[in-house]
């Protein structure tokens, strides 16, 4: 009786430490798939942000084009990682595009004062206000999915959840960018 009592004793202990064994690893992959989740959420709302750009940015082009012909290497650039960017199938190789697309634009934009002929343009004005304010939001956003992407990566090194983490295949995603040229003091010159 007693080696029965004692049986049924170490099974009860051996099913409550396997179900709380099975509960924290359920518990830590709902984490996982929060993180990833999140991740994906804050690029999809740059995405529609930068699609809009993107479909923005050829009326820029062409508007510019009259006036910058020399520049056309800068804005055929544009245009190419402009359409890699629709083909890109995953978060990653947009955030990449995303930052080489505007490493360019800042090129563009530094050109731009060469030219007060088309910086008087109407059509060049208002195109340049709207991107003004899509870079302004993008800005928001991109904050927003590099602090997701943060957590994310953290999450998928921290221990235990990396085990899990490598048996799902999650890797590290990558940060939208600031490019060198926006991080340098701005020069006022009030003469």
């Amino acid at each position: 009786m007693l080696s029965l009592t004692l049986t049924l004793i170490v099974i009860i202990v051996f099913a409550i430490i396997c179900i709380l064994i099975f509960s924290y690893g359920v518990s830590i992959y709902n984490s996982l798939v929060q993180v990833r989740n999140n991740v994906d959420k804050a690029f999809k709302n740059i995405d529609v942000l930068l699609m809009q750009r993107h479909d923005e940015l050829p009326k820029l082009v062409d508007t510019c084009r009259g006036y910058m012909k020399h520049e056309r290497e800068i804005l055929d650039r544009i245009t190419s990682l402009r359409e890699h960017y629709n083909q890109a199938d995953t978060t990653d190789e947009k955030a990449q595009i995303e930052n080489s697309i505007n490493k360019e634009y800042i090129t563009l934009a530094a050109r731009w004062e060469a030219y007060p002929d088309l910086k008087a343009s109407e059509n060049f004005l208002k195109i340049q206000d709207r991107i003004s304010v899509l870079e302004s939001t993008i800005a928001d956003r991109r904050e927003f999915f590099n602090e997701s992407v943060n957590v994310y990566n953290i999450q998928i090194e921290r221990f235990p959840h990396l085990i899990l983490a490598r048996f799902l295949n999650y890797v590290r995603k990558t940060f939208l960018e600031v490019p060198e040229e926006k991080k340098q003091d701005v020069k006022m010159d009030f003469a």
